[in-house]
């Protein structure tokens, strides 16, 4: 009996021996992962949750997202840390830096090859063929991992189209009902009709696109690096010059580039703000007025409009010369992101577009659009007709400047310092020097 209890106590004290060896024990190293990126406000704490998330799923990993400004402030603190080997895993980047992005070939690990290598499940038939193709190359391979796609919609203030006459369940569908509402939004005295922001992407690239109409030759830049900017069409040229009539008569307010329109709106300076589908987060959480949603403007008289929009936002892209233990985690938080029920959580929760069809159909099945009205204006504007050259997106060499140049020539005229045409040819002009000078640097 004795020996039965001295045995039993043995035991007990080597268990506990062990337990407290264990406890000694240093737990297993976390390995960080740092997402560098370009979402403020909402947005940035979207993603921050989004992480979280990801990081509670697993105990190996820790993605730690870092606002480093905006799009083109990111990528600059990207390319410069990776010149002092002080980069992120992982840096967002804005669509229209993609072909700039794919000439890197030296700075980036593509996301198809680091998904085969680290074996994570990612087909690129499961992702919307107009996004993936965006990131995609010649032969289909996705390249960069597209985190956030959006698109420019129409919104308007309820409450303001209800004290301007204005039928408050009627978005304006054409620009003369645009021009038409802002008239009757400032004849209640309100100091704005209409706003937008991202000039170039909402009133170039998505307004040409959404008319049927080419921003560039070679398919938008998608079929090689000889494209040339075909922005001076009549019809950019006669909405440019709307925009500066109805700037000058009041109807209109320039807000600057990047996104200081969206403030406008949610002041509830202005009725009506046309931009990015993911602008339907901060409006909702800070606007204290009724939104309402629709689809984007077009002119009524342009036969086959409206066509389809195209895509902005960002992708996350992969940069080498990381730690190997970093490439593991990269590739399962790319693969959590694309389960379907992160996607549309993502989704629904930012107004971003479902990246793969199982997202957006989870969203559907759930009932998501049916109680959130508008939600699905975005996905539908981009589905609206099967995607033709002029729909499928941009691939422009440096057209971050580009863009700039365009911008430039449009504030050009919206200062009265240009006619719409003179504006515009000049913007081909200086455009098409930088494709050529980027061309040339990369044949």
């Amino acid at each position: 009996m004795r020996s039965t209890i001295l045995t039993r106590l043995a035991r007990l004290a080597a268990a506990g021996a062990a337990v407290l060896l264990l406890a000694a024990r240093p737990a297993a190293a976390v390995t960080d992962i740092q997402l560098w990126h370009a979402m403020p406000g909402e947005l940035g704490y979207q993603l921050d949750k989004l992480a979280q998330d990801f990081n509670a799923s697993q105990r190996d990993f820790r993605v730690v997202p870092v606002f480093k400004g905006l799009y083109t402030e990111t990528m600059m603190a990207a390319l410069f840390a990776l010149r002092q080997r002080e980069h992120p895993a992982i840096v967002q980047v804005a669509e229209v830096a993609t072909a700039t992005m794919m000439a890197a070939k030296s700075a980036i690990v593509p996301v198809y090859e680091l998904m085969r290598d680290e074996h994570e499940p990612f087909n690129p038939a499961d992702y919307h063929p107009v996004i993936a193709g965006y990131y995609a190359d010649s032969d289909g391979n996705m390249l960069s991992f597209p985190l956030n796609a959006s698109t420019p919609i129409l919104y308007y203030n309820k409450d303001k189209f209800r004290f301007a006459g204005l039928d408050a369940n009627e978005p304006p569908k054409t620009w003369p009902e645009v021009e038409a509402a802002a008239e009757k939004l400032r004849g209640a005295g309100y100091p704005c009709g209409f706003t937008t922001h991202y000039p170039s992407w909402v009133n170039v690239e998505n307004f040409l696109a959404w008319h049927g109409l080419p921003v560039a030759s070679s398919a938008n830049g998608m079929d090689g690096l000889d494209a040339v900017l075909l922005i001076d069409d009549p019809l950019m040229v006669k909405h440019l010059a709307a925009l500066a009539a109805w700037q000058k008569g009041g109807l209109f307010e320039y807000a600057g580039r990047t996104t200081r329109g969206e403030t406008k709106f949610i002041n509830g300076d202005c009725g009506i703000f046309i931009g990015s589908s993911a602008s339907r987060a901060d409006f909702l959480t800070q606007g204290k007025f009724e939104v309402g949603f629709g689809m984007l403007p077009y002119w009524p008289e342009i036969a086959g409009a409206p066509k389809n929009s195209i895509i902005g936002g960002g992708s996350l892209w992969v940069l080498r010369d990381r730690k190997n233990e970093e490439y593991t985690g990269v590739a399962k938080f790319f693969a959590y992101l694309s389960r379907p029920e992160v996607q549309a959580k993502w989704h629904q929760t930012t107004g971003y577009l479902p990246i793969t069809r199982a997202a957006y159909e989870l969203t559907r099945t759930q009932g998501f659009y049916a109680k959130n009205a508008g939600a699905d204006i975005a996905y539908k504007q981009i589905t609206l007709n099967p995607p033709t050259d002029d729909t499928r997106g941009l691939r422009l060499g440096s057209y971050v400047t580009v863009r700039d140049i365009i911008e430039d020539e449009m504030e050009q005229t919206l200062d009265g310092k240009k006619t719409a045409a003179a504006a515009l040819t000049s913007a081909v002009k200086r455009g098409n020097a930088v494709l050529r000078e980027f061309e040339r640097a990369n044949k």
